[in-house]
């Protein structure tokens, strides 16, 4: 029985390739450990506020801070710090805008990796503070990113790797549906992204 948090950061809704690629590793999971749990994180219905001048003063003010204005500007982060902290699994849903994460994503992200909570410099390096948990990134994109003329161009997977690995989450697995806007391949690119997950 694990606790899953399933993130989803497209704007297309149920037509999404990524959020259906998530769902069905989410479904993969749910088979493997009977009884889990799944929590969902929609972070297009509900908007993580991109930071501003007053959340990075409350992130970085004395821990003892106890005033109204501290405790509105860390809440969305202490919230989505709190799931994070609860999940055994992680499965995020990353559609490829622009060769890079959705915005959504990203500010979600800048309200995790926060210094003290989920990442420290105590011993003089960094040190990534949330550990022993699983992440699933579940891409997807119009054209082919993995490999090819295009492979240089994909700014998501390396950036999700690299930020998640900074606060500890280092054990990633990647699933993509890739070519779904190219004619030869958008016919099978989604059942091909769903038939490869092995979890």
């Amino acid at each position: 029985m694990k606790k899953i948090l399933n993130v989803i950061s497209s704007a297309r809704g149920a037509a999404s390739n990524s959020t259906q690629l998530a769902n069905a590793i989410i479904e993969k999971l749910t088979e493997q450990y009977p009884g889990s749990t799944v929590k969902l994180r929609d972070l297009v219905e509900r908007h993580y506020p991109h930071l501003e001048e007053s959340h990075l003063n409350a992130f970085f003010a004395p821990a003892e801070n106890d005033t109204k204005e501290y405790k509105e500007a860390t809440q969305h982060s202490n919230e989505a710090i709190q799931e994070l902290l609860e999940a055994d699994i992680i499965v995020i849903g990353v559609p490829i805008y622009n060769f890079n994460i959705p915005s959504a994503l990203k500010a979600w992200l800048d309200h995790l990796v926060r210094a003290g909570k989920t990442f420290s410099y105590q011993t003089g390096q960094p040190e990534g503070l949330v550990k022993g948990k699983k992440v699933y990134l579940a891409i997807a994109s119009g054209a082919v990113y993995s490999d090819g003329p295009m492979k240089s161009y994909d700014f998501a997977e390396p950036y999700l790797r690299a930020v998640l690995g900074f606060i500890g989450l280092t054990d990633i697995t990647t699933f993509r549906v890739e070519g779904a806007s190219m004619p030869d391949l958008k016919e099978t690119a989604l059942q091909k992204g769903i038939d490869s997950i092995a979890v």
